[in-house]
Parts: C-alpha cells; structure tokens; sequence
C-alpha cells in the first residue's frame, strides 16, 4: 500500500500547509502536522507544499496472486422465496459476454430452500453451472448464515470475478464477502469489460457523476462488483437449457446466526418507476407541487408513471423510490418525458438507456437535450398541456 510521509523539517508555516488539504485531512499536534484518515491520497500536499514537505512512498511490494487458479465469472442470484429477480438475468447476461472474451465459465450461486427447482430456469440464459445451496437454514435471508455460504462457494470454485445485484440483498451481502477475501468492491457499476488476463475492468461514476472512475483489482481474487437492476441488457430466454446444476453443501454447524427471523411480513404491491413502461419526470422546472397534478395526468393518458429528480424529493414533494438518478432508480422506459429536467449527469445515468427520451425545457442549451432523441424547447406549462390536448383527441377521452 502507498502512504504519504510527513518531513516536518521542511515546514516552516504549518498553518499554511494544512490549508492545503481540501479535505483537512491535516492537523497540527504540538507544531507538527498529523495526517488523519480523511487523506484521500490525492497528493497535492505533495504538488503544492514546500518541496520534500511530503513523500508519497509506494510499496515495492505488491500483493500476487495465481490467477490461473481463479476462473469463471459468477452471478449471485437474487430471489424472494424462489422467485428470481430480473437482475439476475441482466448479469447473467453480461457474465456470458465478458466469459466469452477469456473463453472461461458461467456461474451461478443460488442459495435458498426449496429452490432447486427454480434452479433450472436459469440454465435458460447462459449459465455453465449454477451451484444450489439448498438448505433450511437457508429459508429467511440472514446476512451471517448467507455470508458463510457464500463463503464456501468462493472457497470450493474460485471465480475469477463475482457481480451480485445492487439489490438491497446484494448491497449488504457483497461487501461482507469482499471483506471476507480481502479484496475489492465495486458498487453500482455501469459499464463492465475484462482484459485478457481475466482482469475485471469496472466502470461507475465518480465524484457525483463529474467523472467515470475505472477500476481494477489486478493483485486479488476474487473481483467483485455490484450492479443496478436495469442497466444492462438481459438476454434472450433460450427454449433449451444448457448446462448444469451442482448441489453443494454447507455444514449445518456453519450457518449459525446471532439473529432470528420470528415473523416476515410481506409488504403489499405497488408499482415501481423500475418496472414502467413509460415515465413522465419532473425536474426543477416545476413551480410548485400542485403542478405535478398536470404531469400525472399526461402520465395517466399514456399508461405511465411520475417520476423525479433529487431537487424534487429534497423539497419533500415526492418519496424517495420516484427519484432517477444515481442516489435514486435506474430506469429503462420505452418512452420517458422529461419536463423542466436541466439533465446533469447524476440524472442521466439512471435514464439514458430508455429507448425513447423526450425532453421539454425552455432552455435550448439544457445538458438534457444531448441525451434525448426528441427535444422540444419551451415552457411546459404551455406545452405539457398542448401535448395532453393533443393525446386526447388523438385517442378520444380515456381518462
């Protein structure tokens, strides 16, 4: 590991070196300076203090590994009671695209009871082998119990690469696991690709969004990454199944939890802005929160759901499961309408994969008009209802 050694000798305005740090990660004890775990190791501590203030030393040494024994790409499967969630399928495919490139395995890691059934649909879309851990212990989702299991499939197979969904399961389950392997974590990336050496190569958003951070973990094994439900494109059902299952065991004895599950209570059904085929959202542009009534009832004519950005549910005029964007949904409409959006980047990594984007704004230099295939530049107080005027007599009164 790097790490930044301080010269105190070569300081003579401690004040004025502390400054330096945008994220005061530097503090004076005694007349000296302290760095704290709030160093990034951005290094301009090392670029614009005294010269030989600061010492950036890497380690000569680095960590190896023998990735000729770490091979395969697998999926953790994510499932309610045995009903597999869409995810799944989505990386799933993407585990088939990048296994290709490095002509190695598909796997999946499927844990539950009474699911070996279920098992079997995902030999549908492009699974090698998918590895069944079928127990009672199982039953309720319990993060010690999962964790060992998953454990000893990391321990059994040797994945050369993991990519769990960035599902309220996987965002708690993937990061015990790393730890566990000592090794890293991407968490919602957006792009995937691998090198010939099976190094995994992870692509997110960074710095809320300003940049595209790519990241790779070439000295550990397992690589580990989380992805969003809707980001990439799940593959066709295939009518054969291919490929296998593997029942594998865990020691009952291992699966001990320090938390009971006494009662489960299902939440009842809603829709979700995820799930939409058309999405009309609402941006800054709006006025006040009486105004979100006339995008609903441009939603409502066409079948479709109200969504927002994060000003919006800042402002407490929506809940937080409407918000598109990088700190909200991903989202994949065949038609989504953006009403008063500027479009910044944040926002238009949750939507730019539908495959229809209208934007209305009245700004004709607006970020969002880059994004959308069809712009219109205007108010939408005057074209929002023009557009339902239109739809209505389009279709006759269905509302």
């Amino acid at each position: 590991m790097a790490k930044l050694i301080v010269h105190q000798d070569k300081i003579d305005d401690v004040q004025s070196f502390i400054k330096i740090c945008p994220f005061g990660a530097m503090v004076e004890n005694d007349g000296k300076v302290e760095l704290t775990a709030a160093c990034r190791m951005c290094r301009l501590c090392v670029k614009k203090g005294p010269k030989g203030a600061m010492e950036y030393v890497e380690d000569e040494k680095k960590p190896t590994v023998d990735k000729s024994k770490w091979r395969g790409i697998a999926v953790y499967v994510d499932h309610v009671e045995g009903r597999i969630h869409p995810v799944t399928f989505e990386l799933l495919g993407k585990a088939r695209e990048l296994a290709e490139k490095i002509s190695q395995p598909v796997y999946a890691l499927f844990l539950g009871s009474e699911i070996t059934k279920e098992a079997e649909e995902l030999l549908h879309y492009g699974a090698d082998k998918v590895f069944v851990c079928d127990k009672d212990e199982l039953k309720d989702f319990k993060i010690e119990t999962y964790a060992k299991a998953f454990e000893h499939f990391v321990n059994d197979v040797h994945p050369a690469a993991i990519l769990a969904p960035a599902t309220p399961v996987g965002r708690q389950l993937a990061p015990r696991v790393a730890a566990r392997f000592r090794t890293g974590l991407t968490a919602d990336c957006t792009v995937l690709d691998i090198h010939a050496s099976s190094d995994l190569v992870q692509i997110r958003p960074a710095f809320g969004g300003n940049i595209m951070a790519e990241i790779l973990t070439p000295n550990h094994r397992p690589q580990m990454a989380t992805v969003r439900y809707k980001v990439m494109d799940a593959p066709k059902r295939t009518s054969d199944a291919h490929g296998e299952i593997v029942p594998f065991d865990v020691p009952t004895e291992e699966l001990g939890s320090h938390v009971d599950v006494l009662r489960v209570t299902k939440k009842a059904k809603e829709q979700s802005i995820e799930t939409a085929d058309v999405l009309v959202v609402a941006g800054r542009g709006i006025k006040k929160k009486e105004d979100i009534g006339l995008l609903r009832e441009l939603a409502d004519l066409l079948g479709g759901q109200v969504a927002c950005t994060r000003p919006l549910v800042e402002n407490g005029w929506f809940d937080a499961k409407h918000q598109i964007g990088l700190s909200g949904r991903t989202v994949r409409p065949k038609l989504i309408i953006t009403c008063g959006v500027s479009g910044a980047i944040q926002f238009v990594a949750g939507m730019n994969h539908s495959d229809n984007i209208v934007a209305i704004n009245q700004d004709a230099k607006a970020a969002i008009f880059k994004t959308a295939n069809y712009t219109i530049v205007g108010d939408l107080y005057e074209v929002v209802p023009r557009l339902i005027s239109d739809i209505r007599e389009g279709k006759g009164d269905i509302a």
